[in-house]
């Protein structure tokens, strides 16, 4: 069966940036730029994207493009005989279904609010009010599982078209749409009266802040940021790899994908601190930012009602193209193992997905009791926890062995792949630096979000 292709580069970058942008950009990354010293910390950030990021990108996408398939038989394909990198990949495999385990539900959720926002629900109501709303959604598990399901047949349903009628040409429009739109509110948010603070704290770096929260600290957020900004580590990239012609040297593609990554991240940044400081509300971290402290923001603004729908849309945008990109691969892994036609890899995953998808649904209400992670979590953190601090930074580490050891794929075959084509080019001096710093930084990492899960 001859393997499907990418009708345009544009097509793969924006792909694998949709796949890239997600929600970390808007409810993780605002919070801990605010945390940790506004620009001061945006700025360590950049340049742990580009020393830590991005080399892992590449290695990622060489992997795919050299076997031709998702990690389900990459591996297979490329490790020397005997060697056993190969188990990897059942890894690989359960963190993109644990992934959708949760994501699926928080698509939904946004789904509901975008519906809700157009229609005026929120309007006339106070804080405490649009907080019990997200209370009151919580405790609705078949509300909340019927927008699970429409968002799973949705975007099911995109791929089921194929790679370059549905993934493709579908992603690409909603990717340029989300950048669009995010423009259009981060001006509007520049422009509110009293955003200047806002615009001051997040755009000059405040060292003092930075000192504060303990340098180590800042450096470290930003290393887990950057690294987990970029969906590295499950093969979530690699199979965008496999889809890719060779006329193209992969760092180029890589630098393209993870700075329309930052920019989205950068821009939500612009949306939030502003407008948070022009109406004097404190800028949350996850769930709360996004379902409560922003729906108050919209609710004080003139035009809110539009701002707020527009912004929602622009929210599951960033859901939608990561959950079409992650099922592209959960259905790449059914079609390489089995040699299914994909038809069959769609119906039988989305039965699969609603099924799995159900525990995080439940774990708001009815299975409420159950805190895996102490007081005030639910299974949402713990599925989140498995992927984000375990199998994206152990994954890399994979990823990262495998291309530059010689019991592995092997630095020349790594770098001979990532090197073909026009384009930039992998520099060949920073071997050293990928063979013995990388793993470290990703095994300090995944360490310390040990640490400061249960010791912090």
């Amino acid at each position: 069966m001859k393997r499907e292709s990418f009708g345009s580069r544009i097509g793969f970058i924006l792909i694998s940036a949709g796949c890239a942008i997600g929600l970390g950009n808007v409810w993780r990354f605002p919070y801990i730029t605010g945390q940790y010293g506004g620009a001061a910390f945006v700025l360590i950030y950049l340049v742990c994207l580009v020393i830590l990021g991005l080399p892992i990108m590449v290695m990622e996408f060489s992997v795919g493009r050299a076997a031709r398939s998702s990690i389900a038989l990459a591996f297979d394909k490329l490790e020397p005989e005997h060697t056993k990198w190969h188990w990897y990949k059942y890894f690989g495999m359960a963190g993109n279904y644990l992934l959708m385990m949760f994501y699926t539900t928080i698509g939904g959720w946004l789904l509901l609010y975008l519906f809700k926002m157009a229609a005026g629900s929120f309007e006339g109501m106070d804080t405490g009010q649009i907080q019990g709303e997200f209370g009151k959604l919580m405790g609705q598990p078949v509300l909340m599982a019927v927008c699970m399901v429409v968002v799973v047949v949705m975007c099911f349903g995109i791929c089921s078209m194929g790679l370059q009628k549905g993934v493709e040409g579908i992603t690409k429009v909603m990717m340029v749409l989300l950048l669009a739109l995010l423009i259009i509110l981060a001006v509007r948010s520049i422009t509110l009266p009293g955003a200047e603070a806002g615009l001051e704290f997040y755009l000059l770096p405040d060292f003092g802040k930075m000192k504060e929260a303990g340098v180590m600290e800042v450096v470290s957020a930003a290393m887990g940021q950057s690294f987990f900004t970029l969906s590295l580590g499950i093969g979530a990239m690699a199979i965008f790899g496999s889809y890719i012609d060779k006329r193209r040297a992969l760092t180029g593609e890589a630098v393209c994908i993870t700075v329309l990554d930052t920019s989205v991240a950068l821009i939500s940044g612009l949306i939030i601190f502003p407008a948070s400081f022009a109406f004097g509300v404190n800028p949350d971290s996850g769930p709360n930012l996004i379902f409560i402290t922003l729906p108050n923001i919209f609710n004080s603004m003139t035009g809110g009602r539009v701002w707020g729908a527009i912004f929602f849309l622009c929210m599951f945008f960033a859901a939608a193209s990561t959950i079409i990109a992650v099922f592209e691969n959960i259905i790449a892994f059914a079609m390489d193992l089995t040699g299914c036609s994909r038809g069959k890899a769609v119906t039988v995953n989305l039965i699969a997905i609603i099924l799995l998808s159900m525990p995080c649904v439940l774990g708001y209400n009815v299975w409420s009791g159950f805190a895996p992670l102490g007081e005030g979590t639910a299974i949402l953190d713990l599925e989140d926890f498995i992927v984000s601090n375990n199998l994206l930074p152990l994954g890399s580490l994979v990823y990262v062995l495998f291309c530059t050891t010689r019991y592995g794929w092997g630095w020349k075959n790594f770098l001979a792949e990532a090197n073909t084509g026009d384009g930039l080019k992998f520099p060949k001096w920073v071997r050293l630096y990928v063979t013995f710093g990388v793993p470290l930084i990703v095994l300090f990492l995944f360490i310390q979000g040990y640490w400061s899960k249960f010791a912090g």
